[in-house]
């Protein structure tokens, strides 16, 4: 979304704009390259190079880059510079297996709150996401999953619990991209929304966690056997 004219655009933009507004700009560029995959775990974020590229000082640039480490999107190297997020396999396998189990407990209070969306909406969304795996469109594939698990973590009706997800699921949205091989998710997702779909429309909430615990942990598995695409420690 965001180019090169988009750059050269936001240049000319930025005289008399606020230290503070350049930096949630900055942030949320790097933020959307970073969960895009355009840029993958483990590669560097030049301080220089960004100052250049953003027409700013290093100053608001070291604070975005602290403002990603917050968000668990970059990891700072003493002496040695920032880089994009990167995570060890085991730090991997622990962070999904987390996952797995709050994004369970979202799937079965969503099922247990009758009401709190719409079940045409709800199978709609995860219709979208069958037919992008089907047809390999990855990033297609990837802003219906946001779609769907958003819709649940919302059903669940409990803000903290969905806040905590969504963050961990940023900490690991980077790695997803590498995952695909040729970039056809068809290969990795079997079809594991229809499952809690169907369980979350009949209020089963056991029945819908279960399927949400297998479904993301089908995921860590395959990040896990593909461990040759990323640069884990």
């Amino acid at each position: 979304m965001f180019g090169q004219a988009w750059g050269m655009a936001w240049r000319r933009s930025a005289v008399g704009v606020s230290k503070r507004t350049r930096v949630d700009m900055i942030r949320e560029v790097l933020a959307e390259r970073i969960v895009e995959g355009k840029m993958r775990p483990g590669e560097g974020l030049d301080e220089v190079g960004l100052a250049a590229e953003f027409g700013v000082s290093r100053t608001p640039i070291r604070e975005v880059l602290r403002q990603l480490e917050s968000l668990g999107l970059a990891f700072s190297r003493p002496h040695r510079g920032a880089i994009v997020a990167r995570l060890s396999a085991r730090q991997v396998s622990e962070t999904f297996t987390v996952l797995a189990e709050l994004e369970a407990v979202c799937a079965r209070l969503c099922a247990q709150n009758e009401g709190t969306f719409d079940e045409a909406d709800f199978r709609a969304a995860s219709e979208a996401c069958a037919q992008a795996a089907k047809s390999g469109q990855i990033l297609v594939y990837y802003n219906c999953d946001d779609r769907f698990h958003g819709l649940i973590h919302s059903g669940a009706g409990n803000g903290f619990l969905r806040e905590t997800v969504i963050g961990i699921r940023r900490r690991l949205v980077p790695f997803r991209y590498a995952l695909a091989p040729a970039g056809d998710p068809s290969l990795i997702f079997e079809d594991g929304h229809p499952p809690i779909t169907e369980a979350i429309l009949r209020h089963d909430g056991e029945a819908a966690a279960t399927a949400m615990r297998d479904h993301v942990l089908s995921v860590r598995d395959a990040v896990l056997d593909r461990q040759p695409r990323f640069p884990f420690d």
